[in-house]
């Protein structure tokens, strides 16, 4: 990967290692663009993320690594923002960043990706969540508050899949997406948990292709050597699916690199 926007630091209370160390890596990996996007604040779910109190520490520290490192690789700043109804907050919304990341985390606040809910699924119609799933991703690409959306299909983390088609499931999304003016990034952190493949899958990926939505790369990084894991399936993908280039955000504004 060239480009790698979604990373995050211990401030969030589930990762671990220095800032610098996940930079090294990075630059160990040849990355040339290099993305931290903390789990931003919201008040609800506060342990599995930084509190607004933070958000000045955790800007500087980043503004300072880029600073200390710009030599070797540019460093870009953003959030990964939680889509929740009556929980967004303006000062995450309007913070002066590189980039946000749209994701969704939880369908009416069950946290369906976290392993200590993981028994909830038994209760569950698999094809109604998934719509539920999408659904949100859908509003959150309407509200046009963001620039990327963060892991698309997760809602297939934990392997428990529908029995409709899933392009068709997420055909609005995909459609919200692009007229959004939206990325998406390939995620290859599905790699490390039990489903085992990226995020998207190819097949999504081929679908968001055809609507020509531009594309990023993220290693969702939570210790230091994760970074730069499973790039070159991430790139191999990408060309499968059609894609030569991929895009950063530098204040806010995209622009595309050749991969």
């Amino acid at each position: 990967m060239i480009v790698d926007l979604h990373n995050h630091t211990k401030l969030c209370n589930h990762a671990e290692g220095e800032i610098s160390e996940y930079i090294e890596k990075a630059i160990e990996c040849n990355i040339k663009y290099f993305g931290f996007s903390e789990h931003a604040p919201m008040n609800f779910d506060e342990k599995y993320r930084i509190g607004f109190h933070q958000m000045k520490e955790y800007e500087q520290s980043i503004i300072d690594a880029k600073e200390k490192y710009k030599n070797s690789i540019e460093i870009l700043l953003g959030y990964e923002v939680d889509y929740l109804k009556g929980y967004m907050d303006g000062r995450v919304l309007n913070a002066d960043v590189d980039y946000l990341i749209g994701s969704v985390h939880f369908i009416e606040e069950w946290g369906f990706d976290n392993p200590e809910f993981i028994g909830n699924y038994k209760d569950q119609d698999i094809d109604l969540i998934w719509q539920k799933y999408f659904d949100a991703i859908e509003e959150m690409a309407k509200s046009k508050l963001f620039d990327i959306v963060g892991h698309l299909d997760l809602i297939k983390i934990f392997k428990y899949m529908p029995s409709k088609n899933i392009n068709k499931i997420a055909k609005n999304a995909l459609l919200a997406i692009k007229e959004a003016d939206m990325s998406v990034e390939i995620n290859v952190a599905g790699f490390r948990k039990p489903i085992g493949e990226a995020y998207p899958s190819l097949s999504l990926l081929k679908e968001i292709k055809k609507l020509s939505i531009p594309i990023t790369f993220a290693s969702d990084a939570h210790k230091p050597e994760q970074v730069g894991l499973y790039s070159d399936e991430a790139t191999q993908m990408a060309k499968r699916a059609g894609y030569n280039e991929c895009v950063l955000y530098r204040k806010r504004k995209r622009k595309f690199i050749k991969f």
